[in-house]
């Protein structure tokens, strides 16, 4: 019996969690929902290929999610990398420098207004 299928949610705590859903509702393009968030589903985003959700836990010590302070991290995939890259520094969203290109495909950083580190992956043709 398979146990564990994929990444069922992802929840954390917020300060003003109606400015921050209205933050990636209008940067990042999440259709929050009345009930205060989103539901993704897989068929939606690939229907034709294979997706793929990734846990991983990191060593309490990681600079990883630097410079966010937060203990997650939250991986959002995304279709083009570096032309919502461009909308959200032009949107005068705080946008890491760095960007990241392997065969595990693009990958690129913002901070939301809390100083939570957000991944934005845009995975290789296919997948």
């Amino acid at each position: 019996m398979r146990r564990v299928t994929g990444i069922g949610g992802i929840f954390f705590k917020a300060r003003d969690p109606q400015a921050l859903a209205a933050w990636y509702r209008t940067h990042l393009g999440l259709a929050v929902d009345d009930w205060g968030g989103v539901a993704f589903r897989w068929a939606d985003d690939n229907p034709a290929g294979a997706g793929t959700t990734i846990w991983t836990p990191f060593k309490d010590d990681t600079a990883y999610f630097a410079p966010s302070t937060a203990p997650f991290m939250v991986n959002f995939r995304v279709e083009d990398l570096h032309g919502l890259l461009a909308a959200l520094r032009a949107e005068g969203c705080q946008v890491l420098d760095k960007v990241e290109e392997s065969e595990y495909g693009k990958f690129g950083w913002v901070l939301d207004p809390e100083g939570n580190k957000l991944e934005l992956w845009q995975p290789p043709p296919g997948q």
